[in-house]
């Protein structure tokens, strides 16, 4: 339950003040300009307490967009207010700056009426709520408009439309992951997780229901379903194509879905039933640990031959299939920071020493799978009188980092089927063009090797 909204500019003027309790009141607005905005000190969090009442705040250009409660409110649901508070107010008139909340005041307060009634946060989407507040304000509305409205308030699909229509219905599946590697000088795995998210482009007309399945075995908690036969021809063929070992379904640890899903459904039936909003929405997000396919194996052999001298090899290995080329390679090798000069040698892409980030950057426009590919590396380091003090001490080498991306999923995450259903419309499934892609990004894709040295 929020007391009031205000949106203060870097002075600490108050341009927008919306109060919903008594208890907030204008020593509450002013303590938040003195003790925040005016503060000699940085801001380091964006939760401040002062005298019983508590301010959360987000920025945005030079705007302090702040919710404040004298009650112990949840704060996630209150910084979730703000930043799409801050959504909402962009899908209007763009920045959200002190000369457009100015221009459009009356909007904002007309926004801040609909989306919070008496504290409590309500219908937050934009598109629902340009049907019915403009930018010139509240407009009368024809008939159609005022059952659509209706509808759309106190119906169960507030996300979508009646009446979109397109002459190509088409639907764009992207399997967006992020792989996380920490891995000994020993090649030994100490750490590894994907975070993933499926991400959909629906350009469909009328209301369609779609039908999203992935792999059949798919494991929540610990709990899985036994696979089909459909199911694990898909997953054979897949194998073949990416080289990895057939698996008929991945473990996932924990998942959120879209408002759209219909959750009981997944629950029975293990696939994922939704009427889509119209244009680019997030389906899911998920985070596997186990079974993780990676990509790369770095193998860093560090010789350091004298005090000033230091001879570096490594060696990056594509596990993949060799029908797949990897993009965008980057192999971060960092040298102490008496490094005077660096000589590299490599077989493919280009390396150069940058001496203002201490490392050895390694860049590979493209590797195709099974391949292997090295670099050495003569460093020169400068005399220090720190080094037999840096050995008693035991620093140890930042870890080798790398960068890239791959088209496959490296969660072993697979989509089995992808169907569409609009009864009302003189379409099938068969006339929906559907695109499905997989892209994998390193996120923290880490080798440590064995030389030390203080940074």
């Amino acid at each position: 339950m929020i007391g009031g909204v205000f949106i203060y500019n870097h002075k600490g003027e108050v341009l927008i003040s919306r109060i919903f309790r008594d208890t907030v009141n204008r020593p509450v607005i002013d303590a938040f300009r003195v003790s925040v905005i005016h503060s000699r000190y940085p801001i380091r969090t964006p939760v401040a307490n002062i005298a019983r009442t508590t301010y959360f705040h987000v920025r945005s250009n030079n705007l302090w967009i702040v919710a404040v409660t004298k009650r112990n409110v949840n704060a996630m649901m209150a910084f979730e207010f703000l930043h799409r508070f801050v959504g909402v107010l962009e899908s209007y008139f763009g920045k959200v700056t002190e000369e457009n909340v100015k221009n459009n005041f009356v909007l904002i307060y007309e926004i801040v009426d609909e989306i919070l009634d008496y504290g409590y946060p309500q219908n937050l989407d934009s598109g629902i709520l340009k049907t019915y507040i403009t930018q010139q304000g509240v407009r009368t509305q024809s008939v159609e408009e005022q059952r659509q409205i209706t509808s759309q308030v106190t119906g169960q699909i507030g996300w979508r439309r009646d009446g979109i229509k397109y002459r190509k219905n088409e639907l764009f599946l992207d399997v967006l992951e992020s792989v996380n590697l920490l891995m000994s000088p020993q090649s030994n795995v100490l750490s590894s997780h994907v975070s993933g998210r499926v991400v959909m482009k629906s350009y469909l007309s009328g209301m369609p229901e779609c039908k999203f399945g992935m792999n059949d075995k798919l494991v929540i908690d610990k709990q899985a379903k036994p696979s089909s036969t459909e199911a694990a021809s898909i997953e054979q063929h897949m194998s073949k194509k990416t080289g990895q070992n057939n698996r008929t379904g991945i473990a996932i640890d924990d998942c959120t879905f879209h408002q759209c899903v219909k959750l009981s459904k997944f629950e029975s039936e293990r696939s994922i039933s939704f009427i889509p909003p119209d244009g680019e929405f997030e389906l899911m997000k998920y985070r596997s640990t186990k079974d993780i396919i990676l990509p790369f194996k770095v193998i860093p052999i560090v010789r350091e031959t004298s005090k000033t001298h230091m001879e570096i090899k490594i060696v990056v290995k594509s596990t993949f299939s060799p029908l797949i080329n990897a993009q965008k390679v980057e192999v971060r090798v960092p040298v102490p920071p008496n490094t005077s000069g660096v000589l590299t040698r490599n077989n493919r892409g280009k390396a150069k020493y940058k001496a203002a980030e201490n490392a050895i950057v390694w860049k590979i426009r493209n590797i195709s799978g099974g391949k292997e590919t090295q670099l050495s590396a003569e460093v020169d380091l400068l005399p220090s009188s720190s080094d037999k003090a840096a050995t008693r001490q035991g620093g140890t080498k930042p870890p080798i980092s790398m960068n890239f991306e791959v088209p496959f999923s490296c969660s072993g995450l697979k989509v089995r089927y992808l169907k569409v259903f609009e009864p009302k419309l003189n379409y099938s499934d068969h006339d929906v063009v559907k695109w499905v892609r997989y892209i994998s990004k390193s996120g923290l894709y880490e080798t440590r090797s064995q030389s030390n040295y203080t940074i």
